[in-house]
């Protein structure tokens, strides 16, 4: 199934995506909850109600003007994104001219961004010093379909929902700026997380899973993963390459502390999933290349198989506010 949030009317409504059609699951079963947020709190219970519902056609509410899908979890308690791709590690590293780092292959990470500015597809507006090296990050996001503690990688397929696309946008130089101190990234992260553009349950993706990399527990899927900027296809990946399975990252990030129902969790950035990572390899090839970076008026389109395509448009914030340019005048 393919699970969405949508607005028609001025309200906000989850319902199936079907192809063209939408089909509004409070409609066909009054039982099964409006919001996206009380589906998930009794997952078990909602999911059989929409698989009963899927074949109606009754209730179908057909894509309109008037309708708009938003990000499939609009309001998730949190927001954690991995770092489970080597190949992008790696390459970002030797760019910069730094050893891959050893504890890479000993533990998966991730940080938390800002679940308050999570979006779904159409404009992403931007502030001027957004677009000081503006950046996309093509990503795998999981959601978290029950609370749980302490659980091992063994046992955490159970507490995914379902998977989606994320966009990770990255202002390079509020990042760069901010990891100088060893913290962070905060403001070069928070202004934007793009999820959609619907949540895909794994029954759907049964005929894509392949078998974990050596020595890790879980799975991948076999999944292709590109991105396009103004129709120009600028990164392409697979899912099946994360070193770091999800069913290991939630073991991480339920030690010690609870995940809840909503909880989105990113895979971290794929092999040649971002302009960082292509234009520090562009130069290294090249000293004449000329790095890329977002613009406002572009259009990021990211698809990977069996998820769909997201798609957003970079809009400048009309805004002159710049907290660089307060930095260096207070220098």
């Amino acid at each position: 199934m393919k699970l969405i949030t949508y607005r028609i009317n001025n309200e906000s409504k989850i319902g199936l995506y079907l192809q063209d059609a939408i089909l509004d699951l409070h409609d066909a079963d009054p039982s099964i909850p409006k919001s996206m947020k009380e589906f998930l709190k009794d997952w078990d219970t909602n999911i059989d109600k929409a698989k009963a519902v899927g074949d109606k056609s009754a209730n179908l509410v057909y894509e309109s003007k008037e309708l708009n899908l938003l990000a499939p979890v609009p309001e998730p308690p949190s927001c954690r994104d991995g770092y489970a791709f080597r190949q992008h590690v790696a390459a970002a590293r030797r760019n910069r001219g730094v050893p891959m780092i050893e504890e890479f292959d000993q533990y998966p990470i991730f940080y938390f961004t800002n679940h308050q500015s999570i979006q779904g597809p159409g404009e992403i507006r931007c502030m001027p010093d957004h677009f000081d090296k503006l950046d996309f990050e093509l990503e795998v996001a999981i959601v978290v379909c029950r609370e749980g503690k302490n659980f091992t990688a063994a046992e955490a397929e159970k507490y995914i929902g379902g998977y989606l696309i994320m966009n990770d946008m990255s202002a390079r130089t509020l990042q760069m700026e901010e990891m100088k101190l060893n913290l962070g990234p905060a403001k070069g992260k928070d202004f934007c997380t793009v999820i959609g553009p619907w949540l895909v349950t794994p029954d759907e993706l049964e005929p894509y899973k392949v078998a974990a990399k050596p020595g890790h527990t879980g799975f991948s899927y076999d999944l292709k993963m590109t991105c396009q900027v103004n129709g120009k296809q600028v990164s392409a990946g697979n899912m099946s390459d994360m070193d770091w399975t999800f069913s290991e990252i939630l073991e991480r990030c339920a030690y010690g502390t609870s995940i809840y129902p909503g909880d989105v969790i990113g895979s971290g950035t794929v092999g040649t999933g971002c302009f960082l990572e292509l234009n520090g390899t562009g130069l290294l090839n090249d000293p004449n290349y000329t790095p890329q970076w977002l613009q406002a008026g572009d259009l990021v389109e990211m698809s990977i198989d069996g998820l769909g395509t997201l798609t957003n448009t970079i809009v400048a914030d009309p805004s002159k506010l710049s907290i660089l340019a307060s930095k260096l005048k207070s220098s």
